[in-house]
């Protein structure tokens, strides 16, 4: 059964997008949205009829040029050249699921009626959406701060009949896909290619992808722990709630929770324990996992925020009678929490790491490396590196984008926020989260099994079991790279209910 999302002024949530993408919803424009975009491009047409006057953007050059007059007959010229102009991207390829995102976003903040562009423009961008065809873009070029001009630029090139679109796994150029499905080029009208360019939906679109991700894993994480917890035969009084209801932050209480659910009903931790404490790496999982969960919260809000606003330049008030040109197009406000997210992220996978080294180290009647014969069999001790490896490349990548800045176009743009590379960095930052996260499912679901007979919960058992029809249990040394690689695929395979948005 086919679904159907229509674009309204309702605020569009984080989850919403998440269900659109993962069921392969269709777009459709509202009338509401339709006559809203109507009105603003008949008001500015009107305006263009009675008003000689510069007014930047519309009949003016760009940027350090914005003192250029342009002539009424040049103005549809003057905005596909800009769209040719900034189409200046480079590097890898912008993942596919993102472009998606990209153009939904775009659309969204098109609708409003504050951006003075042609209905068919944005109907067009609908079509591309719903026939899965996606432009090429690049993921380096944007400063994130004039909008985010080379990544929209390439997305937009496709309007134009250039460029070229992902259509079923292969690039093909744009002029034939526009042939394929009967479509003209579309012929800009004055402010629409800056009305394209300009706009968070690059930054925006990383984001919203990221942190669809990083819910899932958060959860993902504390499970992990969980059975980390069981495998090293830890304690479970650091999760009381009452500790918890004294430093009561959001994450922290969630974390607790959640774990004290995972383990309900096992044999191992309620069994009586030698050792009195454990190292930070379990003992304090609610408060640093619950830090990055707040974080998480924060980044949430300011995507919600973002994914609901106008963010190109100038802006078209009708009732106001007034065009006026200003900032929104500036990323800062992402930038920050994309830094912040992929903080939040690379100390998930730090304790994570913290964890594998505690569960190898022959500990608490472990084998050494988590393998009968050690020393015939190295076992885990090498899947251990390669967390720490990519953990410390996370640290890396954690160094904030946002505190750069470069001056550009001739001074004209004199601080940007750098919030696309943030995004970029934030989702490498993801990914290899996901891997980290493997490596210590792999190790804790080793060691757990050198506590049989007793058994963890029913909720962890069932898991497990489902783990271990991909990723048999290690009894003597084998190539441990598919079972990393195995791993990954099994976490990014396995359904969560919504629960996880609340």
């Amino acid at each position: 059964m086919e679904h159907t999302h229509y674009i309204t002024s309702d605020v569009l949530s984080i989850e919403q997008i998440q269900q659109i993408i993962s069921q392969n919803f269709k777009l459709a424009l509202s009338e509401e949205a339709k006559i809203n975009i109507q009105k603003c491009r008949e008001y500015l047409d009107d305006k263009m009829q009675s008003n000689e006057n510069p007014i930047y953007g519309i009949n003016t050059g760009f940027g350090s040029l914005c003192n250029v007059k342009i002539s009424n007959e040049n103005l549809s010229q003057l905005q596909e050249n800009l769209v040719k102009s900034h189409a200046c991207g480079t590097g890898d390829y912008v993942p596919q699921e993102i472009v998606k995102l990209m153009l939904l976003l775009k659309v969204q903040s098109l609708s409003y009626g504050y951006s003075g562009v042609q209905l068919l423009t944005v109907e067009r961008l609908v079509d591309f959406f719903n026939n899965d065809i996606l432009p090429v873009v690049y993921e380096q070029g944007s400063l994130g701060a004039s909008g985010d001009l080379a990544p929209l630029a390439h997305l937009c090139l496709p309007l134009l009949g250039e460029g070229e679109f992902w259509q079923k796994g292969r690039k093909v150029n744009a002029k034939e896909v526009l042939k394929q499905f009967g479509w003209e080029p579309i012929v800009l009208q004055s402010k629409e290619g800056l009305a394209l360019l300009n706009g968070t939906q690059f930054m925006s679109a990383y984001g919203v992808h990221i942190l669809i991700k990083a819910l899932k894993f958060s959860w993902l994480a504390d499970l992990i722990a969980a059975i980390s917890l069981e495998g090293f035969d830890g304690r479970k009084e650091p999760f009381n709630e009452l500790i918890h209801y004294i430093r009561p932050h959001k994450g922290q209480i969630v974390t607790a929770k959640r774990i004290l659910e995972f383990l309900e009903g096992s044999e191992i931790i309620e069994r009586e324990k030698i050792q009195v404490q454990d190292p930070y790496a379990f003992r304090c999982i609610p408060q640093v996992h619950g830090a990055s969960k707040d974080a998480l919260d924060y980044a949430r809000k300011i995507f919600k925020t973002e994914v609901n606003s106008v963010t190109d330049n100038p802006n078209i008030f009708i009732d106001s009678d007034v065009i006026i040109s200003g900032g929104n197009f500036h990323g800062q406000p992402l930038a920050l929490a994309l830094d912040f997210l992929g903080i939040a992220l690379a100390e998930l996978g730090s304790i994570s790491e913290r964890r594998t080294y505690q569960l190898i180290s022959g500990l608490r009647g472990l084998p050494a490396f988590l393998v009968e014969n050690p020393g015939l069999n190295s076992g885990f001790m090498i899947p251990q590196y390669t967390a720490a490896s990519i953990a410390s490349q996370n640290k890396q990548l954690a160094t904030p984008a946002s505190v750069d800045s470069i001056v550009s176009s001739n001074g004209q743009e004199d601080h940007v926020s750098m919030g696309a590379n943030a995004a970029t960095k934030c989702l490498r930052i993801m990914n290899n989260l996901e891997r980290i996260l493997a490596i210590e499912l792999m190790n804790a679901s080793q060691a757990i099994a050198f506590r049989k007979p007793l058994k963890s919960s029913e909720f962890i058992e069932t898991f497990l079991k489902s783990y271990r029809t991909e990723v048999p249990l290690v009894k003597e040394d084998r190539i441990l790279h598919y079972d990393i690689e195995n791993s990954v695929t099994f976490l990014n395979s396995f359904q969560l209910d919504e629960s996880i948005f609340e």
